[in-house]
């Protein structure tokens, strides 16, 4: 269940309230005529089955109700209402694999925004992913992949490839490059400096590495396990039940492969460095590419439910 809080000017209520009304996925509806200050207007609030919410919000944004007022998404963890089960009952699909489009363009654009919180975080993730290499610590390497945060804008490539927002694209492979870079450029600057005290040698570089050595020798498993752990990722970023992105950060190289980069540089190491790079490239390119391949079919199923909708929406008692 989600519920609607909308802001809305009072020459628009109206037609708010006979979209939310119309809609058999409502199962509670209220409104505070004069409530709302910014902008001038009405409150209007409802309760909405977590499948009808992508025509809900297409029908609302028909009307211009976010260009002149606000609609506000929130989920709902626990609820106890009658309504509320029959208007889930009434909307075809699981509620569990409804994808709130709304929600998920606005966590894309929130995962590609290229800030200091971002750079940090790739860059101590990469920092940690070269002492696990110089140490051949397996623990360190985990630690490493679930720290960075690039999966939000690999992911945010695929949303942008669905929906055509090409705008999203530019700036998810904005901060996907940016980022990656700032963060080889700082490992590759503490590389140099551990290695003019002392503290890493060329043996840890290109010595045996048992317990590491799968992060700079890319092969077809490297592309499988990406396509996979892609799959999952999205999976869970669009699903209710979001429980699977820990399992993704630890599955796929990418960070990993960026410290080894760094090392590799430091060393000048080019075998380091083009091997690193292609795991990198293979690790980036099998996650967006499955990430696109699972929006577009979700994309595709749930359109095909929306039209089944409206057309079950003609006779309510079919629904049921």
């Amino acid at each position: 269940m989600l519920h609607l809080r909308i802001l809305a000017p009072a020459d628009l209520t109206d037609g708010v309230l006979g979209v939310l009304d119309s809609d058999d996925g409502v199962s509670g509806l209220a409104v505070m005529r004069g409530a709302a200050l910014r902008p001038a207007g009405d409150v209007v609030m409802a309760d909405v089955a977590r499948e009808a919410a992508n025509d809900i919000v297409d029908r609302l944004r028909g009307l211009g109700v976010h260009q002149r007022g606000s609609i506000e998404i929130q989920s709902v963890p626990t609820w106890l209402s009658r309504g509320g089960f029959e208007a889930e009952v009434r909307c075809p699909g699981s509620a569990a694999d409804s994808v709130v489009w709304a929600d998920v363009a606005q966590r894309s654009y929130e995962a590609t925004e290229l800030n200091w919180t971002y750079l940090s975080f790739m860059t101590l993730a990469t920092v940690i992913a070269s002492i696990a290499i110089v140490n051949d610590s397996q623990v360190l390497v985990i630690g490493a992949m679930v720290l960075g945060p690039e999966f939000g804008a690999i992911a945010a490539l695929g949303v942008a490839m669905v929906r055509r927002r090409f705008v999203l694209g530019v700036l998810a492979f904005r901060t996907l490059v940016l980022g990656f870079v700032a963060a080889i450029a700082v490992t590759l600057l503490l590389a140099v400096l551990g290695r003019a005290l002392g503290w890493i040698t060329l043996d840890d570089v290109v010595g045996p590495r048992p317990g590491t050595a799968f992060i700079y020798s890319p092969d077809k498993w490297s592309f499988i396990v990406a396509l996979v752990a892609g799959a999952a990722g999205v999976l869970s970023l669009t699903s209710a039940k979001a429980t699977g992105l820990a399992g993704v950060f630890i599955s796929v190289t990418t960070v990993p492969a960026a410290g080894n980069i760094a090392l590799g540089i430091a060393f000048g190491v080019g075998s380091a460095i083009a091997e690193s790079s292609l795991q990198l490239l293979v690790n980036v390119a099998g996650m967006a590419l499955a990430g696109w391949a699972t929006l577009a079919v979700q994309q595709a199923v749930w359109s095909r439910i929306s039209v089944r909708r409206a057309r079950l929406m003609l006779h309510p008692r079919r629904m049921l």
